[in-house]
C-alpha cells in the first residue's frame, strides 16, 4: 500500500486571503498567498519572494525565492520534495537554511499540487514532475546574479529520485543532492522492499486500468481516502511515523499538502510503474551526486542502490540513528551544511 496518498485540493481557494500578484517567466501573474504561512519560522537574514514560472508544458509552478543579503554572482539551488509535500514544509526549510549559506534557493511546488497549476489536483507524474525541476533552472538561471555555470539541485524523498532522473537529464544541473530518496518508480512497481511479485504488477495494472473507465465514465478523477489521518493500527511504523509529522498542526500540517490533507489520484500508480526514474544516473557523471540518509530510515535501500550505480564523483552520507521522517520532515540543517561544505562547482 502507498501512505502517501489524496482528496481533491482546489488551490485557488487557498488563495482569497491578502493575494499578491507575483511576477512569472514569462510576465504573466498569478494570485499567490501574501501571508507567511510556513511550518518554520521566517529567517530575516535573507529575503524572501513569491515568484511563479512556467514548464515546458505550459504549467505555471509557484515558488518562495531566498536570496543571501550579499553581492552576487551566487551558486543556486532549486530545491523540491517530500513526494506529497509543498514548499511551504521541508523545502522551503531546506531553501530558506541553504540562503542563509550563501544560495539562491527556490523551493517549488510540483504540477498539480500546492500552489502550482494543472488539473486534476494531486497527480504525480515521472515525466512532468522532472521537467518541474529543469523549469526551476531555467527560472534560476534567468536572474541577474546568478551564475549559470554554478546551478545545483535538491530533492527530498520522492523528489530525490525526480532529481537524480533529471540529473542524468539536463547536464545544465552541475550538482544534485538528495537527501532521504525514494526511487517512486520502484516503489509503485515493485511494492516497499521489492515485495511486489511479477503476478501482483500486473492484477494492479488491471485494477488501474479499471478504474480509468470509472474515470473517463464520471468525468473526473477518482482519490482515496485521507490515508495519513485514517492509519490502520498494524500500519508500519514509518507510515505512522509520516503521519506524526504531516499530520500534526504543531509540526508539518499544512492545508496545501497532499500529505496532510488528501491523497493522490487513484490512477497516479500508472505512469510510474513503466518509466524507471534511476535508468541512467551513471550518466550523471562527472557531475557529483550527494546522497544523503538515516541509518534507520526504511527506505534507505533507496540510496544506497543509487548510490552503487551512481558513477564517481558520489558520497553516501549516513547520518546514525535518523528515520526517514527526521529527514524528510524536520531537519534541513545537517543536509545543508554538507551542501555548503561541498559547493556547487563547474
Amino acid at each position: 500500500m502507498v501512505y502517501l496518498c489524496p482528496v481533491p485540493l482546489d488551490y485557488l481557494s487557498f488563495n482569497a486571503d491578502a493575494p499578491v500578484s507575483a511576477p512569472t517567466s514569462k510576465g504573466q501573474t498569478m494570485e499567490l498567498t501574501q501571508d507567511w504561512d510556513k511550518t518554520f519560522p521566517k529567517s530575516y537574514k535573507v529575503d524572501h519572494q513569491k515568484v511563479t514560472f512556467t514548464n515546458r508544458y505550459g504549467i505555471t509552478l509557484a515558488g518562495d525565492l531566498y536570496t543571501p543579503k550579499a553581492e552576487g554572482p551566487f551558486a543556486a539551488i532549486a530545491v523540491s520534495g517530500p513526494f506529497g509535500a509543498v514548499k511551504e514544509q521541508s523545502s522551503g526549510l531546506h531553501a530558506q537554511t541553504l540562503a542563509e549559506r550563501g544560495f539562491v534557493t527556490l523551493a517549488f511546488d510540483a504540477s498539480y499540487t500546492g500552489e502550482s497549476g494543472g488539473q486534476p489536483r494531486d497527480l504525480a507524474s515521472p515525466e512532468i514532475n522532472t521537467e518541474d525541476f529543469s523549469a526551476a533552472v531555467d527560472f534560476l538561471g534567468m536572474l541577474a546574479g546568478v551564475d549559470r555555470e554554478r546551478i545545483g539541485i535538491l530533492g527530498i524523498c520522492g523528489f530525490g529520485g525526480m532529481g537524480l532522473n533529471v540529473a542524468a537529464a539536463d547536464p545544465r544541473i552541475k550538482a544534485v543532492a538528495a537527501t532521504t530518496m525514494y526511487d517512486i518508480s520502484r516503489m509503485m512497481s515493485q511494492g516497499y522492499f521489492d515485495s511486489t511479485t511479477k503476478q501482483q504488477r500486473i492484477d494492479g495494472r488491471k485494477a488501474l486500468n479499471a478504474q480509468r473507465w470509472a474515470d473517463a465514465e464520471a468525468g473526473t478523477a477518482a482519490y482515496g481516502p485521507t490515508a495519513l489521518q485514517n492509519l490502520p493500527e498494524d500500519a508500519p511504523q514509518f507510515a505512522k511515523e509520516y503521519a506524526a509529522y504531516y499530520t500534526d498542526e504543531n509540526r508539518g500540517f499544512h492545508a496545501r499538502s497532499v500529505n496532510s490533507n488528501g491523497s493522490w489520484t487513484l490512477t497516479t500508480p500508472l505512469s510510474f510503474m513503466n518509466m524507471p526514474l534511476l535508468t541512467y544516473i551513471d550518466e550523471i557523471a562527472p557531475r557529483p551526486v550527494l546522497l544523503v540518509h538515516g541509518s534507520a530510515a526504511h527506505s534507505l535501500y533507496f540510496s544506497e542502490t543509487a548510490y552503487s550505480n551512481a558513477a564517481e564523483p558520489k558520497e553516501l552520507f549516513i547520518v546514525k540513528d535518523a528515520t526517514h521522517t527526521d529527514l524528510s520532515g524536520v531537519s534541513a540543517y545537517g543536509t545543508s551544511e554538507l551542501i555548503s561544505e561541498r559547493r556547487v562547482s563547474g
